[in-house]
């Protein structure tokens, strides 16, 4: 469901609709329009937003209908992860069917969770007044937090039936370093899509015909072209990936493990499609797929992690 969130969260960025509804009503928000009044009244509110008015004037309430949709399956969608994860937990905890072990990560899963819906209404907050968007910093952050989660929730899964150790070898600590770095471009990945950074430059491997383009550095202070110069932050994302690529092909090599390898090909994939999607100028089928993928590696990254920090020694003792 995580997953799924994810996909339909980058559904919504790429079709705009991300601003369509205009308050946060985390109960009666899930009922959807029933009659054309109450379609009249949000169309009403919509229109009174800095996106209408600068970008959309004229939209037919048709058009509204479409990026309404999005943005309501994309709400409903996190209060239904929010349903799924608490009634049994809630259930189990009073049963007395969990290992006291578990219990706080599952209450951490819960408050990333409620974070998560609160950093989202605070993401769309950003757009409702003179902008046409939200802010790229609280949407890379949006993005960055539903991936923690994700792997969190990966990682506890890993934990019911194995024990961990703290990375201490070169290869855990390798697993752990791709797991950092994946996250990091994930967030940067995010910075992209928030700039729209990937409708700009797209050619590759060249960058305004130069593998260092000019102008990465033209905004003062030095520090914003990170965050806020669109050629900076395409440039420092396709740098990310040659790096991850390149540590995730020598740790498939020098491990010769099977999570490893798996890691590798479906980094070289994603590289793929990356690549795809700016060359064509970021159509949403590729897109979606370029976003769905980066979970998949996150998803693998995490798997490798917890195959090079199993405990064995603690496995055995359980055993005996």
């Amino acid at each position: 469901m995580v997953f799924l969130m994810v996909v339909v969260g980058g559904a919504t960025r790429l079709t705009n609709s991300g601003l369509s509804i205009t308050e946060w009503d985390p109960v009666l928000g899930a009922i959807p329009p029933m009659h054309a009044a109450d379609w009249d009244i949000l169309f009403q509110k919509y229109q009174q937003s800095s996106q209408y008015k600068l970008q959309n004037v004229g939209m037919s309430l048709t058009e509204f209908q479409f990026i309404f949709w999005w943005e309501w399956a994309h709400r409903l969608l996190g209060r239904l992860i929010g349903v799924v994860f608490l009634v049994p937990f809630l259930y189990f905890a009073i049963m007395r069917k969990l290992e006291l072990r578990l219990l706080p990560r599952l209450i951490a899963l819960f408050v990333l969770g409620g974070l998560q819906g609160a950093l989202g209404w605070y993401m769309v907050a950003s757009g409702l007044v003179n902008r046409v968007d939200v802010s790229q910093y609280r949407l890379a952050a949006h993005l960055t937090l539903a991936s923690v989660l994700f792997a969190a929730i990966i990682w506890t899964i890993s934990s019911l039936n194995w024990r961990h150790r703290i990375p201490r070898n070169f290869d855990a600590l390798t697993a752990l370093v791709l797991f950092l770095l994946i996250i990091l471009q994930i967030a940067a990945g995010g910075f992209v899509a928030g700039l729209d950074a990937g409708q700009g430059y797209n050619t590759w491997p060249l960058m305004e015909g130069k593998y260092i383009p000019d102008g990465l550095n033209l905004m003062q202070p030095v520090w914003r072209n990170l965050f806020e110069n669109a050629l900076t932050v395409q440039f420092d994302h396709r740098i990310l990936a040659y790096t991850i690529f390149l540590i995730a092909v020598l740790h498939a090599v020098k491990t010769f493990s099977f999570t490893s390898m798996v890691l590798a090909y479906l980094i070289f994939v994603q590289a793929g499609l990356g690549i795809m999607t700016l060359l064509m100028h970021v159509p949403l089928g590729f897109a979606l797929a370029h976003q769905a993928t980066a979970m998949l590696v996150l998803a693998a990254a995490v798997w490798n992690l917890h195959k090079k920090t199993i405990d064995q020694a603690l496995v055995s003792q359980d055993i005996a």
